[in-house]
């Protein structure tokens, strides 16, 4: 029997599910990427390729600027931050949908839900709202104006805001920067290996649990039910 056939061990029930939002619940590359290869077209010789763009989705606008145009100053980064921002959101989230499953996990996961992204809260709650997700959760958390992850400010707000203690919590994301916040908050974490994160990378930091999709967080969670 090859491994990939293997049962797959049950996840517990936690009382708090935070979730990542972009690669996780979100399959949102094309107007991320779409809005940052505008930005910046008139700033670099060819245009940026996409897979390029989407491995530094999850991370803050600066890791992309910087790795990107190093010689720009702060006040040059910060005014593409800006330019991206307008950008983005004029998209309107055009090419976004959630992940096949992702709807009818929520609907049906037991436990109190939140968010922690690398996204402002005003803009998480609106396109959680755009997309009929908003409603499964008791809590919408972005970062604002706290550092980004890996830092874990924004699982540790997720937190404050319910109530919760690390331990009570499984962080549900697909990068690296997930993982390592996740770490850091003590929080015990899943691994999402459809989304846009590398599998090696989040490895380093050692996830409790991984998931090939949405609808596996639900299925082996109720294994045990």
């Amino acid at each position: 029997m090859r491994a990939s056939s293997l049962p797959k061990a049950a996840i517990p029930e936690f009382p708090v599910y935070i979730f990542d939002i972009d690669g996780t619940l979100l399959d949102s590359a094309a107007d991320i990427c779409g809005a940052i290869q505008q930005v910046l077209s008139p700033h670099v010789p060819q245009p940026l390729e996409f897979d390029y763009l989407r491995g530094f989705i999850g991370y803050h606008l600066d890791v992309c600027f910087r790795d990107v145009r190093p010689d720009f100053s702060r006040e040059q980064l910060d005014a593409l931050i800006g330019q991206y921002r307008t950008t983005y959101t004029g998209r309107n989230h055009q090419a976004t949908k959630p992940y096949p499953g992702v709807k009818e996990m929520l609907a049906a996961l037991p436990g109190r839900k939140s968010t922690a992204t690398t996204k402002g809260s005003p803009t998480t709650r609106a396109v959680l709202d755009l997309f009929g997700l908003l409603p499964h959760f008791d809590h919408v958390q972005g970062t604002d104006g706290f550092p980004c992850k890996p830092e874990p400010d924004v699982l540790l707000r997720s937190m404050q805001a319910v109530g919760a203690i690390p331990e009570d919590c499984l962080f549900i994301g697909d990068s690296a920067a997930d993982m390592e916040a996740g770490r850091r908050a003590g929080v015990k974490t899943c691994g999402v290996l459809y989304g846009y994160g590398k599998r090696a990378d989040m490895e380093r930091w050692s996830p409790d649990y991984w998931i090939e999709s949405p609808i596996e967080l639900l299925t082996r969670c109720l294994v045990q039910s």
